[in-house]
């Protein structure tokens, strides 16, 4: 797909994770070992009330659902012989304005969305554009709890 070809205002449903004590645990341990992301007891008197997932555990499960989502929508190109290298986006500069607007506590399941907003055309690189787009976490209350701004190089469509 070509960056000219990205329909603004789209919005995918990347897919939903319920997170466990455990495996929040067993993150935080190792990537952010918070005193409320690994310890239950210490988590108790902290302002959470109990243990909650680090922002990073969250955006690194957006992350894995994004790729997932990505293969399948790669399989689904194959199957109809299409060229499933060009159905995607390529390599990301970066994400922009990331938030975590509220804790993510063991049982909470995250459902993850993208919404195409924004198309930034390159002066260095007439070859490359790059689609941004609104992503954003609810839990199963439908309270935003994660959002940032997504961006992807896309290649131009040839002149």
């Amino acid at each position: 797909m070509f960056f000219e070809d990205v329909i603004l205002g789209e919005t995918i449903e990347v897919g939903s994770h319920t997170f466990t004590e455990e495996e929040i645990i067993t993150f935080a341990k190792k990537y952010d070992p918070q005193p409320f992301h690994v310890d239950p007891e210490a988590a108790k008197s902290h302002e959470f009330g109990g243990v909650v997932a680090s922002g990073f555990h969250t955006g690194a499960t957006w992350m894995r659902l994004m790729i997932a989502f990505r293969s399948k929508m790669l399989e689904e190109a194959k199957a109809r012989g299409e060229d499933p290298n060009a159905r995607t986006g390529g390599a990301s500069p970066g994400f922009l304005k990331m938030r975590w607007h509220g804790p993510v506590r063991p049982g909470d399941t995250i459902s993850f969305s993208n919404t195409t907003w924004r198309r930034v055309e390159l002066g260095s690189r007439t070859d490359l554009g790059i689609i941004q787009s609104r992503s954003k976490g609810v839990n199963q209350k439908g309270e935003l709890v994660f959002s940032f701004i997504g961006q992807g190089l896309y290649p131009r469509r040839p002149k």
